[in-house]
């Protein structure tokens, strides 16, 4: 499937986190699962909302030590805004508010004034109990985010940091869109054209331009367009995600397909004559004329002095690229008896020169094959489910003898014992069908 994003109000990692639960709501109890595996002290949520014109949904954080309700606003070393209370968004613009603040480049010390370092962030996404995926894409919408503000400030990306506060809300942010990129497994992303907004922020280094300089660097190449309406309407952290999903094609226009779901997220912000919101649509495009076949491309290449560790990573990166179906390795023997590793990749034709971009960019490889090749796939579904007291995800497959299940191995690994394992696994897959079964 292909995800056409539509920026009628304007882009934020809340709505789009929003819009996607809207459309895939069987994957809330994933992202908040995924969520809290960085940090159990935050918790998500997704809400109902209608503003008066359109119906849709909203996507709310409570940070450590907030305050309930609606909370005063301030601003962050960067001049984008920061959450010192509750992530209920009810303050102000009503988007993820640009949690990127870089460090103040008067201070030495990243955790000065309630500041945590991207360092600390980075961390605590490898170290956390996350899908491959979820991590790579994780770590590369973040990477986005404190590259462009290192270079907004001239400061090195480790010298980043974020408002105590700031951080969980990008996390929850960040996280959830990686949590629902990787479930979803789209072929391709797109978006319209994004408005610019217009007028100022009011920063410690004084005023500042909408868009903020963070996000002019991260969308650079993207259409825009001016509706007259001010204020900030594309976030740091917003135009980090569409970086990521789009990566150096954003001109990518929305391709033919069937109609298929439509999500809506919306910001809090009252926008005058407009919704404030972001719409998803999803765009089913192997059916339409080739039904269970899709082209794909095939690329493969070999690596003898690159060290396991170092490779693992590239390869976690390289799942998480847009347009990459999958990656596999196997041990082979080459040249002088030595041992290597064989890198076989599946890519989407499209998506094929950026994909042996990031072969090069990820692994030590200097000279790789690709060519086309055809391929048969059925149609499946993502679902995550509760069973004793956890979330664990499930892929549904429609197979010509009946719709099976397959439970996520990664979400029964801390259970001790095989047996175990393998009957978590099995009620997971049992409930699964059977929900969906109750929504057919």
């Amino acid at each position: 499937m292909h995800i056409h994003l539509d920026a009628l109000g304007g882009v934020a990692g809340d709505m789009f986190a929003a819009a996607l639960l809207d459309a895939f709501p069987e994957h809330r109890a994933g992202v908040s699962a995924s969520v809290q595996a960085v940090d159990a002290r935050i918790a998500c949520a997704v809400s109902a909302h209608n503003d008066g014109i359109l119906t849709g949904a909203r996507f709310t954080v409570s940070a450590p030590g907030a305050e309930p309700g609606p909370a005063p606003h301030r601003h962050a070393h960067t001049g984008q805004h920061d959450h010192p209370h509750a992530h209920d968004h009810s303050h102000d613009h009503g988007h993820d508010h640009a949690h990127d603040h870089a460090h103040d480049h008067a201070h030495d010390h990243a955790h000065d004034h309630g500041h945590r370092p991207w360092s600390e962030i980075r961390t605590a996404l490898e170290a956390a109990d996350l899908a491959p995926a979820v991590r790579a894409h994780a770590l590369g919408i973040f990477g986005h985010l404190a590259a462009a503000e290192a270079r907004v400030h001239g400061i090195a990306v480790d010298a980043v940091a974020f408002h105590e506060v700031g951080a969980a809300d990008s996390i929850a942010d960040v996280v959830a869109a990686a949590h629902l990129i990787a479930a979803l497994e789209a072929r391709s992303w797109s978006v319209s054209a994004l408005p610019l907004g217009s007028g100022r922020v009011r920063t410690q280094h004084g005023p500042l331009p909408v868009p903020a300089p963070a996000t002019t660097l991260l969308l650079a190449g993207f259409a825009t367009l001016d509706d007259g309406i001010p204020g900030e309407r594309v976030t740091p952290t917003g135009a980090a995600i569409l970086r990521h999903l789009c990566g150096d094609d954003p001109g990518r226009g929305r391709p033919r397909g069937i109609l298929g779901r439509t999500g809506i997220g919306f910001g809090t912000k009252v926008l005058p004559g407009l919704s404030n919101c972001l719409r998803a649509l999803v765009l089913e495009d192997g059916a339409a004329s080739r039904p269970g076949r899709r082209d794909l491309a095939v690329i493969a290449f070999e690596v003898d002095d690159q060290s396991g560790e170092d490779l693992a990573t590239g390869l976690d990166r390289l799942r998480a690229e847009p347009g990459i179906v999958d990656v596999v390795q196997m041990p082979v023997i080459g040249k002088k008896g030595r041992m290597m590793a064989r890198i076989q990749v599946l890519v989407r034709p499209e998506s094929l020169e950026a994909a042996v971009a990031a072969c090069f960019r990820e692994t030590t490889t200097i000279g790789l094959r690709y060519h086309p090749v055809e391929g048969a796939v059925l149609a499946r579904a993502a679902r995550t489910v509760e069973h004793d007291g956890r979330s664990v995800r499930v892929k549904i497959v429609a197979r010509p003898g009946g719709r099976t299940a397959k439970a996520e191995a990664d979400d029964a690994r801390d259970r001790a014992g095989h047996a175990a394992r393998a009957a978590l696994r099995r009620e997971a897959e049992r409930l699964a069908l059977e929900q969906e079964q109750e929504e057919r």
